[in-house]
């Protein structure tokens, strides 16, 4: 701990050297002085392949009273800063100040679902991935809730929404590597069983090693469902030096990008090894993120985009610190 003016700064240690081995696009793009964040309102789509038309989308914009926002602040040894009160944080949405009504910094408890590449790729490092899923489990609240999808040619649900982590980790030694990569299906179907999730806070965490191959959906349907929802997409990237086609080349800016526009961090791996320590802190940084609330003080109802800033007030002396959280969220329509 260390006292800087009438704040105190408390710091969570991790790892750095894993940090060093790690390449988060989100934290990347944000500064102190900029944030993006976004609203707590969830898609609600149908089951199965879920439409993501303009009609579908427009279902989460049913009424913006309070909106919530997920903040993760970290130093520049990427030690995460839970010291931070209500005062420290300034919050826009579309520029005009807006008063924080809801702060808290408690670890209260996330829905969780863990997609994780089973294809034919995976066969070497499969083993570390599935130590990865149990590090996740064993690191996070106990309260959380998880759920666990495998993709390869097509994706599928092999655990719904539970507590009880043992029966998430039964499934993994019989999770097998065959087949290709439907990284943007698996993300829709991950997406949609979110709105099944008991909790406010929602993260997805994607394990993967290359680029999608064979989902019927696209990219750009990818980044529009994320904008509209309310979910934390973390992304590990595990890739060989060189890739064998376009798709594995293009992977590590797809998971980068649908990871940004969540407001979390993808990170982008060569050693396999490293996986479980990268998931340990992962499940530490959901457990250590500041909770905003607020109303708009001046709500339209126009279905339009709200774009959202965080200024941090620090005292004078205070160490640079990077903050991360989403985009915005969109309005209520008429």
């Amino acid at each position: 701990m260390m006292q800087t003016g009438k704040h105190w700064l408390g710091y969570i240690c991790f790892d750095a050297a894993l940090m060093v081995l790690s390449f988060s696009y989100a934290r990347a793009q944000n500064t102190v002085d900029e944030v993006h964040v976004a609203s707590n309102e969830a898609p609600v789509y149908a089951a199965g392949f879920p439409s993501l038309s303009k009609e579908n989308a427009g279902l989460i914009r049913k009424s913006v009273e309070l909106v919530l926002v997920p903040v993760t602040v970290m130093d520049q040894g990427n030690r995460f800063v839970t010291g931070l009160q209500e005062d420290n944080f300034h919050l826009y949405e579309d520029k005009h100040p807006q008063p924080i009504k809801n702060f808290w910094k408690e670890d209260e408890p996330v829905s969780v679902g863990v997609v994780l590449d089973v294809s034919g790729s995976m066969k070497d490092k499969l083993e570390r991935a599935q130590d990865a899923v149990k590090a996740l489990l064993d690191h996070s609240n106990p309260d959380d809730e998880f759920f666990l999808l495998t993709f390869a040619d097509q994706p599928s649900l092999v655990q719904d929404f539970t507590q009880n982590v043992s029966e998430i980790q039964q499934w993994l030694p019989f999770v097998r590597s065959k087949g290709a990569t439907s990284l943007l299906d698996a993300i829709v179907l991950a997406a949609n069983n979110m709105k099944k999730a008991r909790y406010r806070r929602k993260a997805l965490l994607i394990i993967s090693d290359g680029g999608d191959n064979r989902s019927r959906y696209t990219e750009k349907d990818i980044k529009s469902l994320i904008r509209e929802a309310d979910i934390l997409v973390y992304s590990i990237g595990v890739f060989d030096r060189e890739f064998r086609t376009l798709e594995e080349r293009l992977g590590p800016e797809l998971l980068g990008n649908i990871s940004s526009l969540s407001g979390a961090s993808a990170y982008v791996l060569e050693n396999p090894n490293d996986l479980p320590r990268i998931t340990s802190h992962i499940a530490l940084e959901l457990r250590n993120q500041y909770i905003l609330g607020y109303s708009p003080q001046e709500p339209k109802r126009d279905g339009k985009w709200r774009k959202i800033k965080i200024r941090l007030r620090l005292p004078r002396g205070t160490p640079e610190l990077h903050v991360q959280a989403r985009t915005g969220y969109y309005s209520a329509s008429q």
